[in-house]
């Protein structure tokens, strides 16, 4: 039941003890987020070393591969920001944008080598 299904005659002090309780799925709701952003997390610290050094030593050294490893730098980040802030936790997705911002001078170094 939410706040807009209660009566219009319930006093404030009733909604306010509504709005108090605890959602009894949340715990379940946070610890499948903190899942999706810990796969996210470890698939782009794996991901995008692995770019770097198929461009350095693979058969196909060239560009495509360092602007795809630098496009991964920032993807990363940026989706595990998206997916916190979706999910009504800001300051989660807050510090993940703050990642984001960070890597954009490693992407711009990974796009010069």
């Amino acid at each position: 039941m939410t706040t807009e299904d209660q009566p219009a005659t319930a006093g404030y002090a009733e909604r306010m003890a509504f709005a108090l309780q605890k959602d009894p799925a949340e715990p379940a709701r946070r610890t499948h987020l903190h899942l999706k952003l810990t796969a996210i997390t470890l698939s782009w610290l794996v991901a995008v070393p692995l770019l770097v050094l198929f461009g350095l030593t693979g058969r196909d050294r060239g560009d495509d591969v360092f602007d795809l490893a630098a496009f991964t730098t920032l993807l990363g980040p940026f989706a595990a920001a998206v997916t916190a802030t979706k999910n009504h936790r800001f300051g989660l997705g807050g510090a993940y944008v703050v990642l984001t911002l960070l890597m954009a001078l490693p992407a711009a170094a990974i796009t010069r080598l």
